[in-house]
């Protein structure tokens, strides 16, 4: 699939940049990181004109997560309403949107860039809890831009040690996603041995 894709971008360039950013912030699992460091090396060498290349990355990952905001927003609580029982009941339903409320911004904004991992779910969450759509794109953009722009940068800076440098960045963003993960756990923890006592 990544040789597929790289072939696909070393041929169309950057509308093909553009189609995988829409569909892995939809939340296909497609290595759009990888792509964005191999178009920083394109742009390096020449290959590829960089105002396209960042603005149709830019774009494509604005658009999939507007998607995903859409998907949650109109058909998403329907969906979550049908199975609430399978996920804790509708209380528990609740609580997960205020939640998602409560982490607003920051939320949105940290994972398009810091724990992309995260992102398509906080796309589908942010439109079920009817987060504020201006709100939500506002830090969105800024999100995605920053993110296209490390993400080239990267490539651009290493452009002869490109796949080295998406194995690290891949090792470290599920480095900091477990990292987020266990300091949730641990908060939880703290917080239930606290009721009881």
């Amino acid at each position: 699939m990544r040789d597929a894709l790289l072939a696909a971008l070393s041929q169309y360039g950057s509308p093909a940049l553009f189609v995988v950013a829409v569909v892995a912030s939809v939340g296909v699992p497609l290595p759009l990181a990888l792509l964005l460091i191999v178009t920083g090396s394109l742009i390096a060498q020449g290959v590829l004109d960089p105002a396209w290349a960042i603005g149709l990355a830019c774009a494509g990952s604005i658009a999939g997560d507007l998607s995903g905001y859409a998907i949650g927003r109109w058909g998403g609580r329907r969906l979550l309403q049908r199975f609430s029982r399978l996920l804790g009941g509708k209380e528990r339903l609740n609580r997960m949107e205020s939640r998602v409320r409560s982490w607003g911004w920051a939320g949105v904004f940290f994972t398009r860039w810091l724990l992309t991992p995260l992102g398509p779910w906080i796309n589908l969450a942010s439109g079920v809890s009817s987060y504020p759509w201006p709100r939500f794109l506002l830090w969105d953009v800024l999100g995605e831009c920053l993110s296209v722009a490390i993400f080239v940068t990267l490539g651009w800076v290493f452009s002869d040690r490109v796949m080295s440098l998406d194995s690290l960045l891949g090792e470290l963003t599920w480095a900091v996603v477990a990292l987020a993960a266990a300091a949730l756990l641990g908060w939880k923890l703290v917080s239930l041995f606290r009721r009881k006592t």
